[in-house]
């Protein structure tokens, strides 16, 4: 008999770590509130005590995803010392790893922050890239980077690094050049940014 992953008393969280196993595997398309509940070994009408319908137990999927994310790019950034470049590429390649390692879940995230009545999906979504803005504003405080919006300046940078991302996902780049890749990203990006002497 092969051992159930869910414990009495963590029916949601085994639930939320068989979904993203899922996601992964076989993407979110195949996620089903039967089949998890079939995969954890409870019966088939245990999750909805957690999760009422497909839709919640996604959405708590991308809240979890987003917290995570937000958890590795601030380990990141405190790991990383106070050089800014250096705070900025150690952050980038957190990203980068992030997303191509769970591409299939980012893509649920942002799914999921981007429809209508995702509330508590777009406030973890904001937590988690507050890091990335907090270093574009320390950056343009500093004078490594141009003043003006934040947002504006940070989605530039976002756009980079979600492009990288891409490259590897897609088997363009491997992973391996992925730390050299992102440090000539960011040191054009930083050269592109500064503010004019």
């Amino acid at each position: 008999m092969t051992e159930r992953p869910y414990h009495h008393g963590n029916l949601r969280t085994a639930l939320l770590a068989q979904a993203e196993r899922t996601v992964r595997e076989r993407g979110a398309q195949n996620l089903s509130l039967r089949e998890l509940a079939r995969e954890v070994g409870v019966s088939h009408g245990a999750p909805r005590r957690h999760f009422p319908d497909r839709q919640a137990l996604l959405d708590a999927l991308a809240e979890a995803g987003f917290a995570r994310l937000g958890a590795e790019l601030r380990g990141a950034v405190d790991g990383a010392g106070a050089d800014f470049e250096e705070r900025l590429r150690t952050t980038a390649a957190a990203y980068v790893r992030f997303a191509s390692r769970d591409a299939a879940l980012l893509e649920l995230m942002f799914a999921g922050k981007h429809r209508e009545g995702s509330g508590a999906v777009d406030e973890a979504a904001n937590r988690a890239f507050s890091v990335i803005l907090a270093l574009i504003e320390q950056g343009q405080t500093d004078g490594a980077l141009e003043r003006g919006q934040p947002e504006r300046v940070g989605l530039v940078l976002f756009a980079t690094i979600q492009g990288i991302a891409a490259l590897v996902t897609g088997g363009m780049v491997q992973a391996e050049q992925l730390d050299e890749l992102v440090a000539d990203a960011i040191a054009r990006f930083l050269r592109g940014s500064r503010t004019a002497a």
